[in-house]
């Protein structure tokens, strides 16, 4: 494998096989390229395969055109956000690309079959090392996913990197990566903020994934089980074993690829039990998709194993993945890449820890072992149930214990307050001792009090809360296993974090410091009604529903992301709901439709960024809140909107159902779409449905909805009619719209009414006198 890698990185063009070409065209998936006229020089063979070519249209007539049409609304106005037009249709100067797909080589044979090109042997040498000096610069950047794909059986996860210079648009990239989601992307190397990124001007699935005649690419092969022995020294830097069950797919392969924290390095591997070639890189993905806190790992097999055989991968690793936030309070950074792992599947794990003994460590899992050897502490954990990933924590702590329901939760949390919480100083003045039977005198002007200056420490206490976040954490779960079935893992731990997140692993939830303080004792930032609300009673119940969407049910997608997230944040709603009441629900949700829809940094409407299937993408929108707003605020209105549209009743049944019917599987935005078709109540079509997750979830826009109404009594019934008006957004975004009819002091009855652009008329008619008929405030509207 080193000869093969050091081949990639020494890779050069060929001055052999340079032509002279006129018509000749190819297209993969969704990309299609015409080289009108121009030279055409083909790289060296690596391994018995060309991995890529150049194109230069720098002769007379020369000409070259790309084009990539989205195919649909939401990427169509991305990318026209981006180059003006909803289609991508440029004429080329020229292009530098890299197939894994055997490419290179088809073009070969069809110029020499064909006749496409002639030869022009007078300019290899020229055009060899000008093309050469570029393969070795962007090559050598993909250096580990050639290898890993020269290696791997012909087909998979194939690559078509497409650097290209334009004559309108300058240089920007196309890409068609058959292991990515969204298997075709466009877009820009940019500057942003002071740093080097990439505008994404358009990605999406490829169409034979679209049609379902193909899939992403899974990697060739699964994870059955994890066994991690673990130590951790005086500094808390951890050095590790790791043994994996490793099963290969259908077919027989000899590469397998890894991920791990940048903060880690990987010593050695072997293959059941014998060493095993490794390939370390800066990121496979960082010419393709980005750099990102981790670093692949490609290891490699001494021969190929077969197809659906098992084998047994060790690694030996260490790093420092653990900081201090000072004043004993520990940080866990890669809480759930510590380890060797994939982006793909569930698996059990076996966890032993060796650390410090005057320190506490916890994980998921039921208790194997808890000794002391000296001044060290052993605690073993086996999460037997299929997970995704496994993390701990660890610090000085204090702990209280619940149970309900058969499960048992104990809430962990920190003695002392991390530096960045120390207690603050005053200064008071104290008197001097004031003599017996001495009178007091007053002070003339400018006279000062004389004594000694006290320094008084105000120290929040990282305990005050410490019941309450045990009480809403056994409530709340307790509230869940009523509508949703028993957790996988029925233990469940809480440990404090420094910072203002929270994170929910299966059996482990990691919650922020500032939960566990009262609100007056938290940073003045976090004590506006918002900020208290979510520390005080959102984020609880929130990373407690993460024991079932996420631990359970589970993602492999970015852009099913959201799913997870607005699950657990509306059944927290939920919660809230039947805690405080309706209004403190609909006190969040306001909020919420704030976050949405103001232009607070004045770089547009966080809901303009891109539609909540965008998941990961959202990060670089302008708007640096657009990712939280769209994720958990949008996604918990969808939520809303949904649960009043089906009722209380069926959409609590199609939740239970989701957690049945895909506990320890995989879910998607689409299948959750099918889902709730399948639960919809009689009476409502299957169309509105779709066309409910056609623009809400797939597309951006909050409408702006007026309602102008009339009531005329009759012989026998007041007749209501009105007129709904729907503006600020697209024309053709068209959902049901509630509107509600107060009659009495009862509950309000519903008009549903389709909306469009322009105005909809309604009409409806009731044996009383309605008293108010408005928008319903059950929608997410302006």
């Amino acid at each position: 494998m080193v000869d093969l890698a050091r081949a990639v990185h020494d890779t050069a063009a060929d001055p052999a096989e340079i032509y002279r070409v006129r018509e000749l065209n190819f297209a993969r998936e969704d990309i299609k390229v015409y080289l009108t006229e121009g030279y055409l020089i083909f790289s060296k063979p690596i391994d018995g395969r060309r991995v890529w070519v150049a194109f230069s249209s720098d002769v007379e007539g020369g000409d070259a055109e790309v084009i990539v049409l989205p195919p649909t609304r939401s990427e169509r106005a991305s990318l026209a956000g981006f180059i003006q037009s909803p289609n991508l249709d440029e004429h080329i100067r020229s292009a530098f690309m890299v197939f894994t797909d055997g490419t290179a080589d088809q073009l070969l044979e069809q110029i020499q079959k064909d006749g496409t090109g002639r030869k022009a042997l007078e300019l290899g040498p020229a055009k060899a090392a000008e093309w050469s000096a570029v393969a070795t610069n962007i090559a050598t950047s993909m250096q580990l996913r050639l290898v890993e794909d020269i290696l791997s059986p012909i087909g998979e996860g194939s690559l078509a990197f497409l650097a290209l210079s334009g004559k309108t648009l300058g240089n920007f990239d196309i890409i068609m990566d058959g292991r990515e989601e969204n298997q075709i992307t466009a877009r820009r190397r940019a500057e942003r903020d002071g740093k080097l990124g990439y505008e994404l001007w358009t990605s999406f699935p490829a169409r034979s994934v679209r049609n379902g005649r193909a899939s992403v690419a899974d990697g060739g092969f699964s994870l059955a089980s994890y066994k991690i022995d673990a130590s951790l020294d005086a500094v808390l830097r951890i050095t590790a074993n790791t043994k994996i069950a490793v099963k290969v797919g259908a077919k027989p392969r000899r590469v397998f690829s890894f991920s791990i924290a940048k903060a880690m390095q990987i010593r050695s591997a072997k293959i059941d039990g014998q060493p095993a070639e490794l390939l370390l890189g800066e990121s496979m993905r960082s010419r393709i998709a980005g750099a990102g806190d981790e670093q692949p790992v490609l290891v490699v097999a001494t021969s190929t194993m077969e197809a659906n055989s098992v084998h047994e991968f060790e690694f030996e690793h260490e790093g420092n993945v653990i900081t201090s936030a000072g004043n004993g309070v520990f940080f866990v950074n890669a809480r759930g890449s510590w380890y060797p792992h994939i982006a793909l599947g569930v698996t059990a794990f076996d966890l032993r820890f060796r650390y410090p003994k005057r320190l506490t460590l916890v994980t998921a899992g039921d208790p194997v072992e808890d000794t002391v050897d000296g001044d060290w502490r052993v605690t073993r954990r086996r999460i037997s149930v299929p997970i995704a990933s496994a993390g701990f924590n660890l610090g000085d702590y204090e702990k209280t214990s619940a149970s309900a329901a058969g499960m048992t939760i104990d809430v962990y949390g920190n003695r002392t307050v991390e530096d960045s919480l120390r207690p603050r100083m005053v200064f008071v003045p104290t008197p001097p001792p004031v003599p017996p039977m001495a009178r007091p005198r007053g002070r003339g002007m400018g006279e000062t009090m004389e004594g000694t200056v006290t320094m008084i420490p105000i120290a929040p206490d990282p305990l005050r809360r410490l019941k309450a976040v045990a009480a809403d954490m056994t409530s709340s779960m307790e509230y869940y296993a009523g509508m949703f079935g028993p957790p996988a893992i029925k233990h469940v731990t809480v440990a404090p974090i420094p910072g203002s997140f929270g994170q929910g692993f299966p059996g482990l939830v990691y919650m922020s410091t500032f939960a566990y303080m009262d609100p007056q004792d938290r940073p003045a930032a976090l004590r506006n009604a918002r900020e208290r609300i979510f520390y005080s009673d959102l984020i609880v119940p929130h990373e407690a529903a993460h024991q079932w969407w996420g631990a359970v049910v589970t993602i492999e997608r970015s852009a099913d992301a959201w799913l997870l997230e607005g699950l657990a944040n509306y059944s927290a709603l939920m919660w809230i709901e039947k805690k405080k009441g309706v209004k403190e629900m609909q006190l969040i949700l306001d909020g919420y439709r704030s976050e949405l829809l103001d232009d607070t940094t004045g770089k547009g409407a966080a809901d303009s960024a891109g539609p909540i299937v965008w998941g990961d993408r959202l990060t670089a929108a302008e708007n640096p809140d657009a990712w939280r707003a769209i994720t958990y605020a949008k996604g918990s209105w969808i939520l809303h909107m949904l649960r009043k549209r089906m009722g209380d009743e069926r959409f609590i049944s199609m939740l239970a159902e989701l957690r049945k019917r895909y506990e320890f599987k995989v879910l998607t935005t689409e299948a959750f779409r099918a889902l709730a078709v399948e639960f919809r109540p009689k009476g409502l079509p299957a169309e509105s449905i779709e066309a409910f997750f056609d623009n809400w979830v797939y597309s951006t826009g909050v409408p702006a909805l007026k309602v102008k109404s009339s009531i005329k009594p009759g012989a026998a019934a007041f007749a209501v009619t009105g007129m709904l008006e729907q503006s600020g957004v697209d024309e053709d975004f068209s959902v049901d719209v509630p509107i509600d009819v107060q009659i009495g002091r009862g509950p309000a009855q519903t008009i549903w009414v389709r909306s469009s652009a322009g105005e909809v008329p309604f009409s409806a008619t009731f044996k009383q006198a309605p008293s108010k008929v408005g928008l319903s405030y059950d929608i997410l509207a302006k």
